[in-house]
């Protein structure tokens, strides 16, 4: 049995584990308000891994507010969400990505019913997240497209004649124009490691997670653990691009300059992928889903005054019955605080 083909049963039993190890909670400290926002960038692509295929790029682009700095009804919602942390401080957040997705062989125009389709996903996000001192819940709204209005084949023949790439031909197959919502809730811990040597710090961060919606249904599980310095700087590691290990999208400027190494692990149990299921409300190709998907990444960060930058590679599962093997590729985020 190879990696690839275990780390989804990992990513359940490694949270499991966690959950029996003797681990404390970081203390709870009431540091000042943070007054400043932060914008973030985040570009995944398989390139980084040396492939091209499947989920072969993300770009997605967000702004997150200061603490306690919410509009009218994004105070509503922080009030009557009871699945926020209560008394934890409040952050709202808007975003706008773009991924798609393609199958193994983009150098024929004929369809490929047995691997993954061309798929293409334009959608904007809002939402509120609560953080306290050891925990960070965030809840979002997704509102997008898939199919030819996501752009997606325009952006990769651009991105494939910019970089000298071969030009996909199959997007005469990809799924049809359908409008997408999609909720998403993620609840982090932070513990804090019974000890620090060599003058570092290190934590563990584990997770739940669930989405609801026609692009992606699954309940999701894992942690992430860190080793470095400055870790109180952010909470359990970078933004990512979801389905992913969640990560926090802002972070505080650090008394010194920080980095920290970091893995994870996250299992998913899907019920609905649309860019493997094929199209909710039209016939047209798809495959056979598998039911538990895993991720493991490893990575690092640089945390400055103002700026975080991180560089995440991702080993992917298995998605799809049929499929050779499982997915690699890289993410770059970089984080401003305005």
């Amino acid at each position: 049995m190879t990696r690839r083909r275990v780390v989804a049963p990992l990513g359940v039993a490694f949270a499991l584990a966690l959950a029996a190890l003797p681990w404390r909670p970081a203390p709870a400290q009431e540091p000042p308000r943070d007054t400043r926002g932060s914008f973030s960038i985040v570009i995944e692509n398989d390139a980084f891994a040396g492939t091209d295929r499947h989920y072969t790029h993300g770009t997605r682009l967000a702004w997150l507010s200061a603490e306690d700095d919410l509009p009218g009804f994004g105070r509503w919602l922080a009030r009557n969400l009871p699945i926020l942390a209560p008394g934890g401080r409040k952050r709202i957040g808007y975003a706008l990505g773009q991924n798609m997705y393609t199958p193994e062989d983009i150098d024929t125009t004929a369809l490929q019913p047995d691997d993954r389709p061309y798929a293409g996903w334009l959608y904007g996000e809002i939402g509120v997240l609560s953080e306290t001192g050891n925990r960070l819940d965030s809840v979002a709204l997704s509102v997008g497209v898939v199919g030819p209005l996501s752009f997606a084949e325009d952006t990769q023949r651009k991105w494939h004649d910019w970089f000298g790439f071969q030009d996909p031909e199959g997007w005469d197959h990809q799924l049809e124009n359908e409008p997408t919502l999609n909720l998403t809730f993620d609840r982090q811990w932070r513990y804090l490691w019974p000890f620090a040597a060599a003058g570092l710090d290190a934590d563990v961060t584990p997770h739940l997670g669930l989405a609801l919606g026609n692009a992606f249904t699954y309940a999701a599980a894992g942690a992430t653990l860190r080793l470095g310095e400055a870790l109180e700087a952010d909470f359990g590691g970078p933004p990512r691009i979801r389905p992913s290990l969640p990560g926090a999208a802002h972070f505080s400027s650090p008394a010194r300059f920080g980095w920290y190494l970091f893995a994870g692990l996250e299992a998913r149990a899907v019920a609905r992928d649309i860019f493997l299921d094929g199209n909710t409300f039209a016939d047209g190709p798809g495959v056979d889903k598998r039911p538990l998907v895993g991720d493991l990444e490893f990575g690092f960060a640089l945390v400055f005054e103002r700026f975080r930058i991180t560089y995440t590679q991702v080993f992917r599962s298995k998605e799809f019955y049929g499929q050779d093997e499982g997915d690699r590729f890289g993410a770059i985020a970089v984080t401003a605080r305005f």
